[in-house]
């Protein structure tokens, strides 16, 4: 089975020995003058099975676990920085170091020497690193998250905001980000929706491709991702899709595709999620028939962390990671992403055991050699590390990142032009932790000196206005909270030790000796992808005890129970205090109990799983009981002293914190209601990456802002547009439902057999795509088509007039939506095929025109063929995609 590895260590031996020490020492593929698949072809034939392997691998790391381990190279390494050790980078892929900008460049130039000077073949690296809205790395200039940048639909300005990242990125040596987010979020429970450019294929188009062109065209390698469409059923992220080709090719392929041939994005990244039951990692239709041979992708696909073992561990379909290893690389993975050097062997085992192809095995060593020659990092592998800290987090970058907060807002009501305020008023009422915290976002570096919105209204309006500030109820203002470990002890030798005896049972009824046990410190569990210990218990049939002192830390009656998946009693004292011994379901059940101060209860806790996905908390209400209530009463006596209350609410959301509920977290919706109950005017900005629903209280609101994350300079953004120095333009890139039942809802479906509506809810939206308000007000007139009969394949061009009637200067987003109005299959009720952000000076007015295309005129027939069929289409002009202000019709003609 080692046949392959010995066959490749003699032709590497006689290689050397026919060519002899002149040529040895002066090789062809470090010869510049030679094509690159020239120097990629010599390079590719000395290499040994372990070289090449370590091509394929990449991990967080540096050289500080010992320079031997990479002596035959590596693909590249996602650097630690000053101030964390590599170990701590790979526990939790957390890569914010307290190095500065210099100091990562010189850390990279010291690891880079060695591969370059030091391993037999001297292959630079590839250092990587996440860059989705600012690299994440201190010292970096944070800018709107991605969703936010979406909002602006603005193609110039994420072309500025890209080239402020690729300078901040490439400065420190870094040559590779992972970014940018390519999925559409047609379902706004995804917890990654706030990564994302949106729910439109085209508007994602746009703005992924002015986004990567600009680290490409630098030398830097960007990673659009996660190929492909890693959302599915209830808006759950990376959950199996079962979509057809068709809805691929409209919908989920369109971005990749231009950002690969027109954008020539040099990598991708595959999601975790399963594609009509193959694994995207190993997935020879998506990979190879579609990516590489029928797009013609030259460039190297690596895997989500962990992706490659994960189908064993998550889809089944490999006995082992040998087997998962085979399966990804013979179907069109070329480099496997891992969060640790230590895992190396479970991978290395399939090429050491000749379970792969050796020309699959070639063909993606050649594809990340190919990228290493061309971005020069065989002549060039070093960078002048002086340049980092001028370039990272300059006053220039700061500037991009403000005018991006600025452009991304998005005004969602003002009635009784409640905004702009007076900056001649007294006093404020600034009321929510997310106006102190600056919080930036997902996949997001600590930020650079970041404004707060509290810190940017004070620096706008100075001491001439109070600004009272209270942090209100909070996002997560439990009525219960998970017993601290500080509650929790047990005996041992007679003496207390803090935490619960655990015994874990590979059974579910507790009997015999324990497989595992342990000390526990709290009982907060979520084991949805593995067992409480992958080494000892299994992962979806197994039962435990806890055991031990419950300290009491005030006198009182509280509620106590669990949070969690059944089935599970807890013992106070050794009574039954709650049973709930069977599997049905996920709930929380609590019981009254009274605890005296300083004493110290009996606990047991029992529990017992049977198919595995589990969650588990043990609760109480002590300490928090009435706590939101005078949290909010805080904030209400602070409005009733002040002339305007500004209410800053925010949500949870992220990688792998799908929401199921789209209403604000905690009590906010309380809080909102109770301040509003004070009749002063109140203003509430929303910060969160995704749609929240208001039906409890946005009628009672006059004015409401998405300021989605905004970046280091959001407080001043968002300061400038409630006070009037800037006015807000900026529209949803997704659709806001009314009520979380109408998900998912885009507004770009097919048309139905019926309606849209329920029987008890309509099916229009919230906010519509598109939507935004202005503080001024814009006509629409005039349209006109110069050929408003065409033949097909021909262009023409949609020209109107628009006017700013209001009484501010502002922005208009001009949107062109075309439907086709008879096709021989059924087509969507409207798409987005253009948008012009525009500004009009007060009272000015502006011609506007829109080049339709035959592309934009094209479709996929039933047999999948791209035509333009002969007929009528509909151009639609407006302010939002159910706002129309214009339409006309243009028609191909039968054969002109």
């Amino acid at each position: 089975m080692k046949r392959f590895h010995t066959i490749s260590l003699l032709l590497v031996t006689l290689f050397m020995l026919l060519h002899g020490c002149q040529q040895a020492d002066d090789p062809a593929y470090k010869n510049p003058e030679l094509p690159i698949e020239d120097r990629v072809d010599d390079l590719l034939s000395r290499m040994t099975l372990e070289e090449k392997f370590w091509q394929l691998f990449m991990i967080p790391g540096d050289l500080s676990d010992g320079k031997e381990r990479y002596r035959h190279g590596i693909f590249g390494f996602q650097v630690a920085t000053k101030g964390q050790s590599a170990n701590e980078v790979e526990q939790l892929l957390d890569y914010l170091g307290e190095g500065t900008a210099q100091e990562t460049a010189e850390l990279i130039n010291d690891i880079q020497k060695y591969f370059v000077e030091e391993t037999r073949l001297g292959i630079p690296i590839i250092p990587f690193d996440e860059a989705l809205h600012g690299l994440v790395r201190d010292g970096a200039t944070a800018f709107p998250q991605a969703i936010g940048l979406a909002a602006s639909w603005d193609t110039t300005m994420i072309g500025d905001v890209a080239r402020a990242i690729t300078q901040e990125t490439k400065t420190r040596g870094i040559r590779q980000i992972l970014s940018p987010v390519l999925n559409i979020a047609r379902d706004v429970r995804w917890g990654r929706t706030e990564e994302t450019y949106g729910e439109d294929p085209y508007l994602t188009t746009q703005m992924a491709y002015s986004f990567i062109t600009q680290f490409e065209k630098s030398g830097v390698i960007t990673t659009p991702k996660h190929f492909v469409a890693n959302v599915g059923d209830g808006g759950r992220d990376s959950y199996p899709i079962h979509f057809n080709e068709r809805l691929l090719e409209e919908i989920y392929f369109p971005a990749f595709k231009k950002c690969f041939i027109d954008g020539q994005a040099w990598s991708v990244m595959t999601s975790y999620n399963s594609l009509d039951g193959r694994q995207c990692t190993a997935n020879d239709w998506l990979l190879n028939k579609k990516l590489k041979d029928e797009w013609g992708f030259d460039g190297f696909v690596i895997s989500d962390a962990g992706a490659t073992g994960g189908a064993n561990v998550l889809h089944y379909t490999a006995k082992n990671y040998a087997e998962s290893t085979e399966q990804a690389i013979e179907n069109g993975l070329d480099v496997i992403f891992q969060t640790s050097y230590d895992h190396y062997p479970l991978f290395f085992e399939a090429f050491e055991e000749g379970m792969i192809d050796e020309a699959a095995i070639d063909e993606a060593v050649r594809r990340v050699l190919r990228a290493k020659f061309k971005l020069g990092l065989f002549e060039n592998p070093y960078i002048d590390p002086a340049q980092a800290d001028k370039v990272n987090g300059s006053q220039a970058h700061r500037e991009v990142a403000k005018q991006a907060a600025l452009k991304s807002m998005v005004l969602l009501k003002n009635d009784h032009h409640t905004l702009p305020l007076s900056k001649e008023i007294l006093s404020i009422a600034l009321i929510g932790t997310d106006a102190v915290e600056a919080r930036l976002g997902g996949y997001s570096g600590p930020g650079n000196e970041s404004v707060s919105i509290k810190d940017g209204i004070q620096q706008k309006l100075g001491t001439a206005c109070q600004v009272n500030y209270a942090p209100g109820c909070g996002r997560e203002s439990e009525s219960f909270v998970t017993i601290p470990a500080g509650q929790l002890s047990h005996q041992l030798a007679n003496e207390k030790q803090k935490g619960l005896k655990a015994a874990y049972f590979n059974n579910i009824t507790l009997e015999g000796e324990p497989a595992l046990e342990r000390i526990d410190p709290v009982i907060d569990f979520r084991w949805t992808l593995f067992s409480p210990d992958q080494a000892t218990i299994n992962y979806d049939f197994y039962s435990a005890r806890w055991t031990g002192q419950l300290t009491a830390p005030a006198t009182g009656q509280y509620e106590i129970g669990i949070k969690g998946d059944d089935g599970y009693r807890l013992y106070i004292n050794d009574e039954l205090h709650i049973d709930n011994w069977q599997k049905q379901t996920f709930r929380q059940l609590t019981r009254p109990y009274h605890f005296v101060k300083g004493k110290t209860y009996d606990i047991r806790l029992e529990f017992y799983e049977t198919t595995g996905n589990v969650n588990l908390k043990l609760i109480w209400n002590a300490g928090v009981k009435d706590r939101w209530q005078e949290e909010i009463k805080g904030a209400v006596n602070i409005a009733k002293k002040s002339d305007v209350a500004i209410v800053v609410v925010g949500i949870e959301e992220g990688e792998f914190r799908d929401r199921a509920y789209l209403t604000l977290p905690g009590h906010q919706e309380a809080l909102i209601q109770e301040v509003t109950a004070t009749g002063k005017p109140v203003v509430v900005v929303l910060i969160g990456g995704s749609a929240i629903t208001m039906n409890n209280w946005i009628n009672d609101v006059p004015a409401i802002v998405d300021a989605w994350y905004p970046g280091d300079e959001g407080g001043n953004a968002v300061a400038d547009v409630l006070f009037g120095d800037y006015n807000p333009a900026g529209r949803l890139p997704i659709t806001f439902p009314i009520h979380e039942s109408q998900l998912p809802l885009y507004y770009n479906h097919k048309p139905t057999g019926r309606g849209d509506d329920y029987l008890n809810l309509s099916g229009k939206p919230l906010f519509p795509f598109g939507y935004g308000l202005s503080y001024t007000s814009f006509a629409y007139s005039k349209l006109e088509i110069d050929q408003p009969v065409i033949a097909a394949g021909e262009s023409s061009t949609v020209r109107f007039k628009i006017t700013n009637t209001g009484a501010y200067d502002g922005d208009e987003v001009v949107q062109m939506y075309i439907k086709d109005l008879y096709a021989s299959v059924v087509r969507p009720v409207m798409e987005l095929k253009g948008f012009q952000r525009i500004h009009l000076k007060q009272g000015e007015t502006k011609e506007v025109s829109f080049t339709i295309t035959p592309e934009q005129l094209s479709m996929l027939n039933e047999a999948m063929d791209r035509v333009i069929e002969p007929g009528d289409f509909r151009i639609m002009i407006g302010a939002s995609s159910n706002d129309i202000r214009l339409r006309s019709t243009l028609t191909v003609s039968e054969g002109r």
